[in-house]
């Protein structure tokens, strides 16, 4: 049995008929006579055809197609980020293809290649560590590129981030605000640049504050279970030794920073232990301690980015330009105690 897909030849014999009459139906089908188009339909029915809009997009230069490669899609930022950007993408006739990094720069590169060679019309990288030299390469070729969640420090492409150091300095502010002096900043990877500006914000609002100290824990990696294991370790502290605040690089890993306290020491949150995270992810609101957190305004920048990159297709020749949104603070149980009421009269 013959398992090759049905050609434009294969209609083209049965409909006795030239190729290129074929392509003009699927293409031109006002330049064929109403009897000649009926009759390569009644072909392609029969022989189950099936056109292959993306090589004939390819062979025009039109490829409709973005390549989004993102940190982790597991981590709910990242995929509320995608969505966003597929909405907006799809409302200007595109498709979004997603590459998962996984942090891992060699799988980031090996994306970037697959995406190249699939004529993507322009990437959006969410880097693992430095892609410059990379990006540069790219947008020699003529590969429109936007950095996501990251700016681009050499101005070479147009980017989409937030101000992470103000982030981490809010996030630390609100925890000293609250009488905090014992902070722990909880991040992983020295290279991840987000991870590094929001400790940058952190430290500066720990050295304005006399008194305040701050002590950094690596993680293996920025979710929930590497959270956890880091917060076990600190529960098993002694007593003079805990710390009275922690802010966390994200929220998963503050989310399972928050579960191993509570269940292995058993500590208050807030009242022994103040918790802060950061994107504000969703589940952040129904934790168990709903969880204080530094917003980034996700959706935004996700349709920002391809609102770039399509202008830049259109326009190859137009500025690049870096958005950098301002984060905001989400204040909720896990940094501030309930308010006391007071008891009244037993009702009657």
């Amino acid at each position: 049995m013959d398992s090759r897909p049905v050609s434009i030849k294969d209609v083209a014999d049965r409909a006795g008929v030239a190729i290129g009459t074929v392509s003009n139906v699927l293409n031109h089908p006002a330049r064929v006579s109403a009897a000649t188009r009926e009759r390569v339909q009644g072909a392609i029915d029969e022989l189950g055809f099936v056109r292959n809009d993306a090589a004939r997009q390819l062979r025009a230069g039109q490829s409709r197609t973005i390549g989004l490669i993102v940190l982790d899609v597991g981590n709910p930022f990242f995929s509320s980020l995608a969505r966003a950007a597929e909405d907006c993408a799809a409302e200007n006739g595109s498709t979004v293809v997603l590459g998962d990094s996984g942090q891992d720069a060699g799988r980031e590169a090996r994306y970037i290649d697959v995406f190249e060679q699939q004529r993507v019309q322009g990437m959006l990288i969410s880097p693992v560590g430095d892609v410059g030299p990379r990006v540069d390469a790219l947008r020699r070729r003529g590969m429109p590129v936007v950095l996501v969640d990251r700016v681009d420090p050499q101005r070479h492409c147009s980017s989409v981030s937030v101000d992470d150091v103000a982030g981490g300095y809010m996030a630390v502010r609100h925890l000293l605000a609250a009488g905090r002096r014992r902070i722990v900043f909880v991040g992983t990877r020295a290279d991840y640049r987000q991870v590094a500006d929001r400790l940058a914000g952190a430290r500066q609002a720990v050295e304005e504050h006399d008194g305040a100290v701050l002590e950094v824990v690596e993680a293996d990696a920025m979710t929930v279970l590497a959270g956890r294991d880091v917060g076990e370790v600190i529960a098993q502290r002694r007593a003079d030794e805990l710390p009275d605040g922690i802010f966390c690089a994200n929220d998963l890993l503050a989310i399972g920073v928050m579960q191993a306290v509570l269940l292995i020491r058993g500590l208050r949150i807030p009242e022994d232990l103040a918790l802060i995270g950061y994107d504000d992810i969703d589940f952040s609101a129904s934790a168990v301690v709903p969880l204080t957190s530094v917003r980034k305004p996700t959706e935004l920048m996700g349709r920002t980015a391809v609102e770039l990159l399509l202008e830049e297709i259109e326009r190859p020749a137009s500025r690049r330009r870096q958005v950098i949104f301002d984060p905001e603070l989400v204040e909720r149980g896990s940094t501030t105690a309930p308010a006391r009421v007071a008891a009244g009269p037993t009702p009657v």
